[in-house]
């Protein structure tokens, strides 16, 4: 888990910060470099555990840069299995998940990062017995479909 908090570290504050004030920016306006502080961040509750926009904004080399922490309660999945035409990293900050990608099912810890290239059927469900919590960091490409 150590190692993988650095890595993290170093694709947010490189590439990405706008934080939740996002929304305050212009839509054209291209995100910059800072640091995005955790006890700063606020998850808010939904129905399935808690959520949090951290960025979305175009940057200087993607049309659309996002990120969002996520909490996925015991018991409780993101979904019925979905398509995104973005690429997707997840990094799991705490808990465990079983992860479905195209059918195949396989179980990611604390620490683990999961990648889903574009249009891969895919879900979540936290079949653990205390929250998962997870960032995920979705790029948008002039290749990715605008629909």
């Amino acid at each position: 888990m150590k190692k993988i908090i650095p890595i993290l570290m170093v694709l947010v504050w490189q590439f990405a910060p706008v934080l939740a004030t996002a929304a305050d920016q212009p839509s054209d306006a291209k995100m910059g470099s800072m640091v995005i502080h955790w006890d700063k961040i606020e998850l808010k509750p939904v129905a399935t555990g808690a959520r949090v926009t951290v960025f979305e904004a175009p940057t200087a080399t993607l049309d659309k840069f996002h990120c969002h922490i996520s909490t996925l309660n015991p018991g409780q999945n993101t979904g019925a299995p979905h398509r995104h035409p973005q690429e997707e990293l997840v990094v799991i900050k705490s808990g465990s998940l079983e992860v479905n990608i195209n059918g195949k099912i396989e179980t990611a810890e604390t620490g683990s990062m999961i990648f889903y290239a574009a249009n891969e059927l895919e879900n979540m469900r936290n079949t653990g017995t205390t929250p998962a919590t997870y960032y995920v960091i979705q790029f948008y490409t002039p290749a990715t479909p605008k629909s």
